[in-house]
Order: C-alpha cells, then sequence, then structure tokens
C-alpha cells in the first residue's frame, strides 16, 4: 500500500479507502469483519460508511477496534432517506458513534445534496458537532450542477467524486475548483458500467468477416484498432497482463490530486487484487491510448 498526505493536517491517507454500503451489509456481520480486517492487513487506513447503518458500524467497529483509533480515518455519509435537517444529521452521527464505538468520525459526507435541501440550520449544526470533536471535518459528495454551488461555498474540507477514464470534462473542472479552495479529494466510480462492460468490449473489437458474396458480417477474434469505434475502451480489456478494472483503478491513482480511492472490494480476495494496484505502474503508452480514446469518446 502506499500513501498520500492529506489537507493541511500532516497526516497521511492510504491511496486506497475500502467503502463499506449496503452490499457488504446484506451479507452480513462476519463478512464486513473479514473486509475489513483484510484492508487492515493490506495497510489500508481509510474507511468509508455509505450508510448509517447500526450493523454495519458496529461489525466494522468490532474489527477496528484492534487498531489504535489515531491511526484510522474514518468518514460517515449523511444524508439517509435524504433528511438534511439539523435533527437528522445529528441523530445520524451520534447513533453512527454509539453502535460502531469509534469515538468520533474523521469525516462527515453530505451525500449528493440537492440546491434546498440543506438549510443554513443544518450547516450550523455540523460546524458545531466538529467543534465538539464528534467529526473533525465535512465533505460533500455529487456529480450535479449544483455540487459545484456547494463546492465554492468553502464550507467543507473534502469533496467524493466521480472520476475515471472517461470521465467528462466538468467533473474535472470540479475537482480543479475544489483543490483551488484547497478541498481534499476523494474518487469514486472509477470503473462504471460502461467502461466494464465485457461484451460491449468484445464487440466494439470484433473482427469483421466477410461472407460467401462478400457482404460484411460479425465474427469471432479480437479484431484490430481499424475495427473499433471512435472512442472505444475496448483496449482496456486486452492489454497482456491487466484486467480493464485494474487498469481503470490504476488510471485513478495516476493523479496526484486525488487522495484516495475508494474501493468496494466483493470478498477478501478481491479486496487483495486491488490492494496490489498501487504498486503497480501503467504499462508505456497506456495513459496516451485512454486519452486518445476519451477526446474521442461521444460527447
Amino acid at each position: 500500500m502506499r500513501y498520500r498526505p492529506f489537507g493541511a493536517s500532516g497526516g497521511a491517507v492510504s491511496s486506497l479507502t475500502l467503502s463499506l454500503g449496503a452490499e457488504a451489509a446484506a451479507r452480513g456481520p462476519a463478512h464486513i469483519r473479514d473486509l475489513v480486517f483484510a484492508g487492515l492487513e493490506a495497510g489500508v487506513n481509510v474507511y468509508h460508511f455509505e450508510r448509517p447503518d447500526p450493523m454495519l458500524l458496529q461489525a466494522a467497529g468490532e474489527a477496528l477496534a484492534h487498531v489504535e483509533r489515531r491511526l484510522l480515518w474514518v468518514s460517515l455519509a449523511l444524508g439517509e432517506d435524504r433528511d438534511f435537517s439539523a435533527t437528522g444529521l445529528g441523530r445520524s452521527i451520534e447513533q453512527g458513534l454509539h453502535a460502531s464505538g469509534l469515538g468520533w468520525f474523521d469525516l462527515g459526507v453530505l451525500d449528493h445534496p440537492a440546491e434546498d435541501e440543506l438549510p443554513q440550520t443544518s450547516l450550523t449544526a455540523l460546524k458545531a458537532m466538529r467543534k465538539a470533536g464528534h467529526v473533525r471535518m465535512l465533505g460533500v459528495s455529487g456529480d450535479e450542477p449544483v455540487t459545484d454551488l456547494y463546492v465554492s461555498t468553502g464550507a467543507f474540507d473534502v469533496l467524493l467524486t466521480p472520476f475515471n477514464a472517461n470521465v467528462p470534462w466538468h467533473v474535472r473542472s470540479r475537482m480543479k475548483a475544489a483543490r483551488d479552495r484547497e478541498m481534499s479529494l476523494f474518487a469514486c466510480d472509477w470503473f462504471p458500467d460502461s467502461l466494464s462492460t465485457e461484451r460491449r468490449a468484445a464487440e466494439a473489437g470484433a473482427v469483421k468477416k466477410r461472407g460467401l458474396f462478400g457482404a460484411v458480417g460479425w465474427g469471432g477474434g479480437r479484431g484490430d484498432a481499424g475495427a473499433e469505434a471512435r472512442g472505444s475502451f475496448a483496449f482496456l480489456h486486452r492489454t497482456p497482463g491487466w484486467t480493464g478494472e485494474a487498469i481503470c483503478l490504476a488510471y485513478a491513482l495516476a493523479d496526484p490530486a486525488v487522495a484516495s480511492v475508494l474501493v468496494r472490494p466483493r470478498d477478501r480476495a478481491h479486496l487483495e487484487e486491488m490492494a496490489a494496484v498501487p504498486e503497480r505502474d501503467l504499462p508505456a503508452g497506456l495513459s496516451a491510448q485512454i486519452e486518445m480514446a476519451r477526446v474521442d469518446s461521444p460527447a
């Protein structure tokens, strides 16, 4: 695992963040604890809870209790069921701390708030909880136009943002605006369906074979660059020694502006595979190939 400086605190965070949500919770406490232990063994020191689920928080808290609290960096998504009221946010933080036994959250993240969902009273309440030491930093996540407004307020320390090989220009612009305001960046959605679908990748690179009367039809095979449509990312799935997922994760990690990348592993083995990626460098020329595909991709 590699570590990166975080904010002005002088601390360091692991380049991967273990993100735990509904999928992990559905498999029960034992699965959650196993994932957390796997993360600790891999050197992950950042953990994000996608929901204030008491069972999820309790199971993860039991595993994290084996490490000195000051060595961990833990964040909690706020605004479940679209409740961004001062009472709702305060209840989520208090119940989360009670269930997890963590003592404090390093970051409270407002999860995709709409323009009219965060009254000033709620922001005031969050600042009061920060002053009391229940939560140390405030963040916001989102990919809607209103996210730009939240970034511009200067009220937040962290932005959780989608970031992948084909991310649109407005996301890159938002990331730059956040950095200009000294916000730290956490990346998510680094392997979206548009890049992960094996069928689309295979079809984009399939060889066109000529039939009996010279008609062109689709056949099997790897194909060549000429057979691929402009903007195709099929090559992500045909790079020797790499999976498309690993390439996309490495691409997100290659941006020095990103403090950490959120991962949602299926199980321990999947987490171990992803934990090996920060130690690898992308093959020569692949970054340029990704950039050319991104520029040629349909808007």
